[in-house]
Parts: C-alpha cells; sequence; structure tokens
C-alpha cells in the first residue's frame, strides 16, 4: 500500500478515532476492528482516561500513546477509507 501519514486524532467514547490524513482524507476508525486482543502494549489502551492520551507522532505519521504502542498508519487508512492495505495507486 502507500504511506499516508495521520496528521489529526481525535479520540472518541468506544475506543473510536477521529482521524485525518495527509491527503485530505477524515474519518472514524474503530479500534476494536484492529486490535483483536488488548493484550501487552495494547492493554492500557482498555483504560478510557489511557486511551484518550493518543496523539500524533509527526516522525511516524501515525498515531502514538505514551507507552509506546502505535499503529501503522497503512492500516489505520484503509479501516477509514475500506481501501484494502495490499492496493496500490498509481501515483
Amino acid at each position: 500500500m502507500f504511506l499516508i501519514g495521520v496528521t489529526r486524532v481525535q479520540p472518541l467514547p468506544n475506543r473510536n478515532l477521529d482521524l485525518t490524513f495527509e491527503d485530505g482524507f477524515h474519518g472514524i476508525v474503530e479500534m476494536d476492528r484492529i486490535v483483536k486482543n488488548y493484550t501487552g502494549v495494547f492493554a492500557p489502551l482498555l483504560q478510557d482516561e489511557f486511551f484518550r492520551q493518543v496523539m500524533v507522532n509527526t516522525e511516524l505519521g501515525t498515531v502514538v500513546w505514551p507507552n509506546g504502542a502505535d499503529l501503522c498508519p497503512d492500516v489505520l487508512y484503509s479501516q477509514a477509507t475500506g481501501i484494502p492495505v495490499t492496493t496500490s495507486r498509481n501515483l
């Protein structure tokens, strides 16, 4: 897939993220569709207060939490747009 970074994130209830991407696309991502088991580094995300500490790491172009948990921006973009991760596009 092509890397389109996250430029803005707003945490929403029920472990959802309101995201804006470099290409201007804006969408909601349901974290439960990406993280099937909240174990290891993802376990703290089950706590609402911790989940709301999400931020954009501009160097990585994705969302991160204070404990180092992050997600691939391609996966986030795919979930937000419905475009499969394996799809390529002509630039």
